[in-house]
């Protein structure tokens, strides 16, 4: 397969037949979209219809008609149907990235949508058990070869920044500090300055791999919260409290002990099942708080422990209340800690009501300075 270059010479003349075979493929994606999002779309009978060579004109129609669906579905909106849809294989992904790469319009929502598909393409083809350094951008272009093809390996200075933005969420102690400590603001201007050049092909692989660690990132860091306030909640009924003040995670000023537990152990679920808008993120985070609070530690020191705890190669042995937990809420690791299923880092749903953001950021975050020899050039 060619490699996708952003300066391509006279394009050939259209293979008909593989443009309506692309678009039959897609329909069914695209009318359960509609019909889960409530979309206002103008229905396209022919696609239904067992046509092998349908004629120019229909082609061309089959086109406007996918185009004119994709303005409708939002970024936001395909992320949450393919993170949960059991009927969207990788072939299928691999004919949305074709269908959005071959696009000459390169629009914002165009590039995110391109963005997610990428690491959700990625993160399904890898093993569960890939360590991170594993991930490097040899690996990354050979798992993403059937999409891009062959990519040469030379990165551009300017795609340093995204390992810079790596490095930083590596050093957040809590899921509060990377929401909320300007971390994921970075790697969203990363990407927006790249401008046209996100698109060449090298551009492309580094963006994925930033997205799938990025990715990893944050479930670690949402693991650990949700660790953290376990263990802290077992280690408050130790000491015989029964309730704490939880107001600040939109709880009673009296929650008992016993029922937060079972909260947690839902969420465990529910960031593997259901669409979460932001809002539960926000709750687990401040619940973490409310118990560091009523524990009297700072969450920098509880950060640091949960950071460790969950640490591979540091793991301790879990207390059996919290093993138990764990295990009535789903999986858990060699070291009783509660971990996602296989498949859970690629189909949970955490996600932003606004368009584009995988996470949530609710709170300003502070300008991004990146250095000038690593900052990209407009076309």
């Amino acid at each position: 397969m060619t490699p996708l270059s952003t300066s391509q010479p006279a394009s050939p003349a259209p293979d008909f037949a593989a443009l309506w075979s692309s678009a039959r493929r897609l329909h069914p994606i695209y009318a359960e979209l509609a019909r889960e999002f409530v979309i206002d779309a103008p229905a396209f009978p022919a696609l239904d219809e067992p046509m092998d060579a349908p004629d120019r004109e229909t082609v061309e129609q089959a086109q406007q008609w996918l185009n004119d669906m994709d303005g409708r579905i939002q970024v936001h909106q395909l992320r949450q149907f393919l993170q949960t849809s059991a009927h969207v294989n990788s072939d299928e992904l691999v004919a949305l990235l074709h269908h959005f790469l071959a696009k000459t319009a390169h629009t914002d929502s165009s590039r995110d949508k391109i963005d997610f598909l990428l690491v959700q393409y990625f993160s399904q083809k890898a093993p569960t058990e890939l360590d991170d350094n594993q991930a490097d951008i040899a690996y990354v272009a050979q798992g993403l070869a059937p999409v891009l093809g062959e990519v040469e390996l030379k990165a551009p200075l300017w795609l340093n920044a995204l390992d810079r933005v790596l490095e930083a969420a590596h050093r957040c102690r809590s899921l509060d500090e990377l929401l909320h400590g300007g971390v994921l603001e970075q790697g969203r201007k990363a990407k927006a300055q790249a401008g046209d050049l996100f698109y060449l092909p090298i551009a492309l692989v580094a963006f994925t791999r930033f997205g799938y660690l990025m990715r990893r990132a944050f479930f670690r860091l949402m693991l650990a919260d949700l660790n953290s306030i376990l263990d802290g909640l077992i280690e408050l009924e130790e000491k015989g409290v029964e309730t704490i003040d939880c107001r600040r995670a939109q709880f009673s000023d009296q929650e008992p002990i016993v029922r937060l537990r079972m909260i947690c152990q839902s969420w465990k679920v529910m960031f593997q099942a259901e669409y979460s808008s932001g809002q539960p993120l926000r709750m687990l985070v401040d619940l973490r708080a409310s118990v560091d609070s009523a524990l009297g530690r700072s969450v920098e020191a509880k950060g640091e422990k949960a950071a460790e705890a969950n640490a591979p190669a540091k793991a301790a042995p879990a207390k059996p209340a919290l093993r138990a937990a764990a295990a009535a809420a789903g999986a858990t690791g060699a070291s009783g800690a509660v971990k996602l299923a296989p498949e859970a880092e690629s189909k949970a749903r955490v996600v932003a009501h606004e368009e584009g953001a995988e996470f949530e950021v609710s709170a300003a975050a502070p300008e991004w300075n990146p250095d000038e020899d690593s900052q990209p050039r407009k076309k």
